[in-house]
């Protein structure tokens, strides 16, 4: 597989890449995730991953960039990652003993001769079982809630509470490596 830049400093991200033997390196593409009024979660998803793959690959010539973004949905409200605990809580509180989409766009972007790139998303449906206000807190303290998407990791404490998940488990945990694969057939 051709070495990529993955425009992300996810350890999630990078840890998929490496289980399954992808040469990567990875260079956080630091760009606002604000999402525009009115976007739908499918649009904004592949519009964050492709910025932040047209923005590494700005930085690096005769490349092929990753670039990813994963929200939650719930209701049509798009849930991004938790500013505090406080909003951790009413996110899981909003989960608890409901279904959920994740969405993750992923661009690639080809950077050398004729530039080329593409761009899709994956979605995965999950089913939260209850969770007490107690069991929420418990989460909370861990830590782990505050840099996830929806405010949980489906890889660890929170996998204690997912009762289905339809779809790619790995577009959960924050990149579709299938999806990344086909892609990078395409190009």
């Amino acid at each position: 597989m051709e070495k990529l830049w993955l425009a992300s400093s996810s350890p999630r991200r990078a840890e998929i890449l490496r289980a399954v033997g992808w040469p990567f390196e990875a260079l956080a593409a630091n760009t606002d995730e604000t999402l525009a009024p009115g976007e739908s979660a499918e649009a904004a998803v592949e519009r964050l991953a492709l910025q932040k793959a047209e923005t590494v690959a700005r930085q690096q010539p005769s490349a092929l960039v990753l670039g990813a973004d994963t929200v939650v949905v719930v209701d049509s409200e798009i849930l991004g990652k938790p500013r505090d605990e406080t909003q951790a809580r009413k996110m899981l509180r909003l989960l608890r003993g409901r279904w959920h989409d994740v969405l993750t766009g992923v661009a690639l972007v080809r950077t050398e001769g004729n530039s080329c790139r593409v761009v899709a998303h994956e979605k995965t449906q999950v089913r939260f079982g209850q969770m007490s206000d107690a069991e929420i807190d418990w989460y909370i303290r861990s830590g782990e809630p505050m840099d996830k998407a929806g405010a949980y990791a489906v890889q660890g404490r929170a996998a204690l509470f997912i009762d289905e998940v339809r779809g790619d488990f790995w577009n959960i945990v924050g990149l579709p490596i299938r999806l990344v694969y086909k892609l990078a057939g395409e190009l």
